[in-house]
C-alpha cells in the first residue's frame, strides 16, 4: 500500500507541476472550448486568457512542489500505522481539493485585474 500511495502522490503532484509550466511557459495561444483553462472570464479576450494560464500555471507548480515533498514525509511517518489507509484517503481527497482549487484562486485573480469586459483595471 505505501508504494501505491507515493507512486499516486507523486503522479498527481507531477501532473500539477507539469501543467502548471506548461501553463506558465507556454499557455494555448489562441482561446478554445477543447484546451486549457476555459471559463467565461478567462475567454473574454487574449489577455484575460493569458493572465490565467500563468496564474493557474503557478497555483499548480507551487501546490504540486509543496504537495509532493509533505505528503510524502506523512506517508513516510504513517506507514507503520493502522490509520495508514485512513491517512492515504485523507491525502488522496486533499490533493483533489488542492488540484480542483485553482478555478475559484484564478477567478478571484481574474476579477481583481479585469473588469467585467476584460479589461484591466488601473
Amino acid at each position: 500500500m505505501l508504494i501505491f500511495a507515493l507512486i499516486y502522490t507523486l503522479i498527481m503532484s507531477f501532473t500539477m507541476i507539469g501543467f502548471g509550466l506548461i501553463f506558465i511557459k507556454n499557455p494555448p495561444k489562441e482561446i478554445n472550448s477543447t484546451l486549457g483553462y476555459r471559463t467565461k472570464m478567462s475567454s473574454k479576450n487574449n489577455d484575460t486568457w493569458s493572465f490565467a494560464h500563468r496564474y493557474a500555471g503557478k497555483v499548480w507548480l507551487l501546490s504540486g512542489g509543496v504537495n509532493a515533498i509533505l505528503f510524502i514525509i506523512v506517508l513516510n511517518i504513517f506507514k507503520n500505522s493502522s490509520v495508514f489507509e485512513s491517512i492515504v484517503n485523507t491525502i488522496t481527497s486533499i490533493q483533489i481539493g488542492i488540484l480542483l482549487l485553482v478555478i475559484p484562486f484564478t477567478e478571484i485573480a481574474l476579477k481583481k485585474t479585469f473588469d467585467k469586459d476584460g479589461k484591466r483595471k488601473f
